[in-house]
């Protein structure tokens, strides 16, 4: 990696997505908010939206801070209050795409109400929510969505509450798209992220986090490493699911998937197909009348299908550029004296057979099926040898342990037959020892 820390910043795959002047973040080690954070800026350049069209808005806690770090049009507003900010933003500018990326504390807890409202209006925005079960940036606080008999600063013997379902409240509210990863889930998150901005309404997407600081620590339940191997053994895929079966007990299993995909008209949507019915043809929202807003909005999904075809082509153009530095290097790699000698036959075999100049594919082809077939040949000469050399070696090995066998039993006779000698002889010594003790015995008088 290079030393020049502005040479790496720029080097990045993330620099036009995020501020990378900015960097390191303030989150902890650990925390998943980063890493949503860059699944966040993925899907928006593989979306081919415009990022000048794209505006991030944030409430307070640490999934706030998201605002301050993205290199786009952001606002960083009050607690609760980034649902209300975002939308003012798409009425006063429809062409604009708004997404909230904040807390479940602040979009659930303080900001419930803005939240259920603008799922009822279907107003068309993004909210991406990450979902850590506690108030990470001021203590450790019970949340909404906290589970039963977990630990927090505020429930220190468990959370005694009922918590809320987050994709059934959603739901219930009349969001038309509806969906659940965890941190650990990045690549269905970018597709979820891709999905919700390429479609119009309100989207809410919920991301299980771990908050290895104060939520882990407290409840006893590792570190990050330990909260991803979690998600991935307790995580259950169901597209389509119910979600009144979403709920989340304490270290329980966690649903995850596409639980809503539904169309119905967004809140602008409506309130221009009612004007029209009362007012008549003439009436104009935003000072256009209903075909031209459809004129250019065909235009904008056109523009935005040829940037992502782009960004696809490029991606494509990196992996082919990977496999041909892969391909040149191995390409490197000298061959034998004998490898040399039959490419160099076969090269002319095939230029008596072909024109005056043979293709250079066909000499490619032939070469390379010679450089396959040689190191297999001499790959086989050289296991003959060792696999004789190992023969020799294991035969010489027996010999050995035969011979250290048969000497040992010859020293273990040996020495049986001098032990039994030795203790013969103590055995008769100690007897006539005996005898003489007891005859002495009766010698002694009482009085």
């Amino acid at each position: 990696m290079s030393t020049d820390v502005a040479k790496f910043k720029d080097a990045s795959p993330m620099s036009g997505t995020l501020r990378m002047d900015r960097m390191a973040h303030i989150w902890c080690p650990g925390c998943g908010i980063g890493s949503e954070v860059n699944a966040f800026a993925e899907a928006v350049k593989r979306s081919g939206i415009d990022p000048d069209k794209l505006a991030v808005v944030s409430g307070i806690g640490c999934t706030g801070r998201v605002a301050g770090y993205v290199d786009f049009d952001s606002i960083h507003t009050t607690h609760g209050r980034a649902i209300p900010v975002a939308t003012g933003l798409k009425l006063a500018n429809p062409n604009m795409k708004v997404v909230v990326f904040s807390g479940e504390g602040d979009l659930t807890g303080i900001g419930g109400n803005h939240f259920i409202h603008a799922a009822r209006r279907n107003m068309d925005i993004v909210v991406i929510c990450n979902n850590n079960f506690t108030y990470g940036m001021t203590g450790g606080q019970v949340t909404p969505t906290t589970p039963q008999s977990a630990i927090s600063s505020t429930t220190p013997f468990g959370n005694h509450e009922y918590p809320f379902n987050l994709p059934l409240l959603a739901d219930a509210a009349g969001a038309t798209y509806v969906a659940r990863w965890t941190s650990m889930h990045s690549r269905n998150l970018i597709q979820s992220i891709e999905e919700a901005l390429s479609r119009k309404g309100f989207s809410f997407i919920e991301v299980i986090s771990p908050c290895t600081t104060l939520y882990l620590r407290r409840n006893r339940l590792g570190d990050g490493v330990d909260a991803l191997q979690f998600y991935q053994d307790s995580a259950v895929l169901k597209h389509g699911c119910d979600t009144r079966e979403a709920d989340i007990d304490f270290q329980g299993k966690i649903v995850i998937g596409k639980f809503v995909d539904k169309n119905k008209p967004t809140y602008s949507e409506a309130l221009n197909n009612r004007c029209v019915k009362v007012v008549g043809d003439d009436y104009e929202l935003y000072g256009k009348t209903v075909p031209e807003r459809e004129a250019e909005e065909k235009e904008e999904k056109e523009r935005i299908a040829a940037r992502r075809a782009a960004v696809l082509a490029a991606e494509e153009k990196l992996a082919a550029k990977e496999k041909m530095v892969v391909t040149k290097i191995s390409a490197k790699i000298p061959l034998s004296a004998s490898a040399k000698k039959a490419t160099k036959k076969i090269v002319k075999k095939a230029a008596a057979k072909a024109p005056a100049k043979p293709p250079k594919k066909a000499v490619a082809k032939v070469a390379a099926k010679v450089a396959k077939k040689t190191p297999a040949v001499t790959a086989k000469k050289a296991t003959a040898k060792t696999t004789a050399k190992v023969s020799k070696k294991a035969a010489v090995v027996a010999t050995k342990k035969a011979v250290t066998k048969a000497t040992g039993k010859a020293v273990a006779k040996k020495a049986t037959t001098q032990t039994a000698a030795k203790v013969v002889a103590k055995t008769a010594a100690k007897k006539p020892a005996a005898k003489k003790a007891a005859v002495k015995a009766p010698a002694k008088k009482t009085r």
